[in-house]
């Protein structure tokens, strides 16, 4: 056909449909569509650099959600946005103007930096939107936001005025978690904890009168330097006597006395523990209960600050080794014990997180808490899978109040302004513009230096997308957000604060689902060192395994997370590249399991870019058959004749199989994504155009379409249908792997252009004709099941005993190692009254298109045919005579396996009869010879009857 090449070119395609769909508006939601509304807010990717394998992941689930709700006939809201990612994006720039101007964030003013961070956003969101487009994103660009666009500076200070107001937002000394690195205080739900072999170091702290010491341990030595109080447990009967004692706190020379309190555990180490307020949660906690003194010993960059005395300008880590060096020269190190300690580490910047005692800005949880929980266990919000919701209840009950300030310059700076000569007077204003008592006095007024967490404005994504704090009509239409799709690890971080901030501000929780896929996964490939070490494989050995080239024995392989170090990053965009956006979006879409982490195996790209070719290549025999052909007699398939409809009295038993496979796989498909099963969805889908369609129905069909059996009417029919299961194939892929479906569908409609309904057609041509009138595959109708009674469970039995006799047929000739090329005879012998033999006697015709075949015999009994290969299904024997040109060589293949049998019998049957050898060998040798004589003079006994019975 001279429309469709012959190779399929993924690039040209992909880039031509994308600007058709966009060109065409159809992406953009009309909010006064009286459609049923179906929306999906994009997790907004960081302004930081390129997408990830994650971010295409991601953006393909909901690309496929909103492509086949599109199809389904709602008003479809995809809202693209990015998020300014305060953290990580202002490390990334500073790393930026260090490496090209040699400057640091503080050698900028405020001002001049952000400038910076505002250029460097507008590249990096410009390049973001490109890629998401290569990857067939159908957002509504025309909505696309930013996290501190002016729409969302509104929400944001809408929201923390309306909290702020409420008293639910307050300013006060918290011991926080801090990053020394990128000095700024991080949630709870923002730290990583690791396992590290660390040690316990036991100390003697000296009692002030002299009387003696006490023993305690630390696994933090440095912090001793802010020490206030040594605690043991109230309960402990070994220290009863020293409560209300002081000890000399060593280095420091400074008296802190003794105290009984429950947060003490008397098991470890000596029962008796050192309190430092200002640098430990539970000593926090034991300072404001016991009314202890407050001593923050570091900086905000991680060193030891005046408080720390000789030790001061030391980093934490080289305090602790000068701390540790110093009390063993005083004589009160004890002894030193392993221990696993479990570190927090910086989401961010990895750094160690160091407890520290600042003023920031906190939400107030406990109110929250019990909303939260009740919106997920009344159902009000679903997490899918629901084995999340132990996570999600788990979290609530652990919920602290929430950190919001940061000290960056980049990010939603606190709507607070503080008098200068009262710091106790401030104001809070939720407008863009200045509050009238700074515009009317500014030299009195200062705002707040901090930021806002990343999260916060996060949180109100799902509606102040919408236009909110705005009654719009995009909130009227689109608020409740349909479905959240997201990664699990931000459940906390993400999920559970949109849920917190949706129920807060529109009295409704901002989506009824929340789909929390797995993290994606990648095969690191390594050599362990005698020394322990670990050097991991270059990135074209990794790329050579990951194809399937063998691996050393010295090599092992390990599923990582992805990272540049470990070599097992794949890079969606290469991936693109190299087997086209189709093929990637299907890969992800089938290891999209439900499942905490996705295995990504680099051949499943090569794998779904076979599949591509397979559809381009199944839809290319397809329209070319619907030509005539001069030669054969046969007449092209014409709108007029299609739109006809089908002639079921002429439907053999493929037919009915097809009609009835295609809709059980249209129900089950349908199914699999209403219910985010993606892997299902895209295995079924795979399976039905692969093996039901091409691999068996269009096999079946050839001989008819070849005029070689059947009556022209016969052959129309078949035309017929081929287009019709194509058409809905098609569509059905599509959410998928839009562009080269896209691209089959406009040849498949240009083919039969001109096609009108005619209303006594059958039910399939009319809603292929439908589909087909549409402008695009993109709006097109989804497939629907549409006579329920052809999905014949008595029709794919008796198609199934079909293949099963097939593959029986194959798998004889596999044995007999006769070539596809090579026609042979079959036999099938059954009882007349059996209901298997009479269909497979009505059925001859499918087996001689799936096999090659000279003639085919359903016989009620067995005639002598010579020699043959048989086997047995069920009731049935199956026999399939040799070649005669096979005889020949089968006869000379037994003669020389023969010879060489009893040569090799011979030589063993020699060496068991010198008694020498017999004496010399050990027992189990000598037992094992006599196995291999007597398994050889079984095989030689079967040669020779074989031998026997050829002609």
């Amino acid at each position: 056909m001279a429309d469709l090449q012959k190779a399929y070119e993924a690039k040209t395609i992909d880039a031509k449909w994308y600007q058709f769909w966009e060109g065409r508006g159809y992406f953009k939601a009309d909010p006064h569509s009286p459609k049923p509304a179906y929306c999906i807010v994009i997790p907004p990717p960081n302004v930081t650099g390129v997408l990830h394998m994650g971010h295409a992941l991601v953006n393909t689930l909901q690309d496929i959600l909103i492509r086949w709700k599109r199809m389904l006939g709602f008003e479809t809201l995809w809202v693209p946005g990015t998020d300014h990612a305060g953290i990580a994006t202002q490390m990334v720039v500073e790393r930026h103007l260090i490496k090209t101007q040699g400057k640091k964030r503080k050698d900028f003013s405020r001002e001049e930096f952000l400038e910076h961070v505002w250029t460097w956003k507008e590249k990096s969101e410009t390049r973001i939107i490109e890629q998401l487009k290569r990857l067939g994103s159908s957002c509504d660009w025309s909505r696309l936001r930013f996290t501190m666009d002016e729409n969302n500076s509104r929400a944001v200070r809408t929201m923390f005025k309306k909290l702020f107001d409420a008293g639910l937002i307050y300013r006060g000394d918290y011991l926080v978690n801090w990053d020394p690195v990128t000095q700024t205080a991080l949630a709870d739900d923002e730290v990583e904890y690791e396992e590290k072999q660390s040690f316990l170091w036991h100390f003697k702290y000296p009692l002030a009168d002299g009387s003696g010491f006490i023993h305690i341990a630390t696994t933090r030595p440095e912090t001793m330097l802010g020490d206030t109080a040594v605690a043991v447990s109230p309960n402990d009967e070994r220290y009863t006597g020293l409560v209300g004692k002081q000890v000399m706190l060593p280095l420091m020379n400074r008296p802190i006395s003794i105290i009984a309190d429950h947060h003490v555990d008397p098991a470890f180490g000596t029962g008796m523990v050192k309190i430092t307020p200002a640098h430990d949660p539970n000593d926090y906690q034991m300072g404001l209960n016991h009314h202890l003194p407050f001593i923050n010993i570091m900086t905000p960059d991680g060193k030891i600050n005046a408080n720390g005395g000789q030790f001061e300008g030391m980093s934490m880590a080289e305090a602790r080794e000068a701390v540790i060096e110093s009390m063993k020269e005083l004589g009160l190190l004890e002894k030193v014990e392993p221990h696993v300690n479990r570190i927090g580490v910086s989401y961010r910047s990895k750094a160690i997180i160091e407890p520290y005692l600042s003023k920031q800005w906190f939400v107030r949880m406990d109110g929250f808490a019990k909303k939260l929980r009740e919106i997920v266990q009344n159902g009000e919000v679903k997490l899918i899978p629901s084995h999340w919701e132990n996570t999600y209840f788990h979290w609530i009950d652990n919920l602290r109040d929430w950190c919001i300030s940061r000290q960056l310059w980049w990010g939603h700076r606190i709507p607070i302004w503080y008098h200068k000569d009262d710091p106790t007077r401030l104001i809070c204003h939720d407008s863009l513009d200045l509050p009238e008592e700074v515009k009317q006095a500014p030299d009195e007024w200062i705002q707040d230096t901090d930021v806002l967490d990343t999260w916060f404005s996060s949180a109100l994504w799902p509606f102040a997308t919408l236009g909110w704090p705005e009654k719009t009509p995009e909130l009227e239409k689109f608020y409740p957000n349909s479905v959240l799709v997201t990664g699990h690890d931000i459940l906390f971080f993400w999920v559970a604060r949109m849920i917190l901030m949706g129920d807060y501000a529109m009295d409704k929780p901002p989506f009824p689902e929340t789909f929390l896929h797995g993290l994606i996964y990648g095969k690191s490939y390594w050599r362990q060192h005698s020394d322990g070490g670990i050097l991991y494989a270059s990135e074209q050995e990794r790329l050579d395994y990951d194809l399937g080239k063998p691996i050393p024995k010295d090599v092992f392989s390990k599923w990582e997370k992805m990272s540049k170090s470990k070599g097992n990053i794949i890079d969606p965009l290469e991936m693109i590249d190299q087997y086209g956006t189709d093929a990637v979006r299907m890969a992800l879409c089938a290891s999209a399991t439900q499942a905490r982490q996705i295995d990504l195996d680099r051949r499943r790209f090569e794998e779904f870019k076979n599949f591509a070719n397979k559809i381009w290549n199944g839809a290319r025999f397809v329209l070319m058959n619907l030509d005539g052909d001069e030669q054969q007699g046969t007449l092209p398939l014409t709108a007029e004749a299609f739109s006809q409809g089908l002639d079921e009295s002429l439907f053999s038993l493929e037919d009915r199989w097809i009609l009835s496979t295609l809709n059980r796989t249209v129900k089950s498909v349908n199914h699999h994504l209403q219910h985010y099963q993606f892997d299902q969805a895209a295995t079924e889908a795979y399976d039905f155009f692969w093996k039901e369609f091409c691999a068996y129905y269009v096999e079946i069909v050839k001989p008819v379409l070849f005029g070689k059996t059947g009556s022209a009417q016969e052959r129309i029919n078949k035309q017929k249908l081929l287009v019709i299961v194509l058409c809905q194939a098609i569509r059905l892929i599509h959410p998928m792997a839009p562009f080269i479906t896209e691209e089959l569908f406009h040849i498949l409609k240009e083919r039969l252009a001109g096609l009108e309904e005619v209303e006594e057609s059958d039910p399939y041509t009319k809603e292929c004709i439908q589909a087909l009138q549409s402008t695009a595959c993109l709006v097109a109708p989804y497939p629907r099941v549409i006579r329920p009674e052809d999905s014949n469970e008595q029709i794919d039995q008796t198609f199934a005993l079909m293949e099963q006799m097939v593959y029986t047929i194959r798998n004889i000739r596999g044995e007999m190692k006769l070539s596809p090329g090579v026609a042979t005879d079959v036999y099938i012998i059954g009882q007349s009254d059996d209901p298997e033999w009479q269909t497979v006697k009505e059925n001859t015709a499918l087996i001689a298109a799936l096999v090659r075949t000279q003639r085919i015999e359903v016989q009620s009994q067995e005639s002598p045919i010579g020699f043959a290969c048989t086997g047995v299904f069920h009731a049935l024997k199956i026999q399939l005579p040799l070649p005669e040109e096979m005889l020949k060589q089968e006869k000379v293949r037994l003669s020389k396996e023969q010879e060489k049998l009893q040569a090799s019998l011979e030589k063993l049957k020699t060496q068991l009869a010198n008694p020498d050898f017999v004496n010399r060998a050990p027992a189990q040798l000598i037992e094992k010879l006599q196995q291999q004589v007597s398994q050889g003079e079984v095989e030689l006994q079967e040669i020779k009857h074989k031998l026997s019975t050829l002609p």
